[in-house]
């Protein structure tokens, strides 16, 4: 996998998580723990995408 296909591949998972972290804060059934969980998650995926796209 080359880096360029990678890092589309990581903007792609932070752009669903982002989806996700927006439709389960409207939801007032979503636990807290799990929509800080998908923020860490997405954080990470940034942070690497970052470091990687600065390479």
């Amino acid at each position: 996998m080359s880096l360029t296909s990678h890092l589309q591949e990581l903007r792609k998972k932070h752009q669903q998580l982002s989806d996700q972290v927006e439709a389960a804060q409207r939801s007032p059934a979503t636990d807290d723990l799990h929509i800080t969980q998908m923020k860490k998650e997405k954080l990470r995926l940034k942070e690497e995408i970052t470091r990687l796209g600065s390479a």
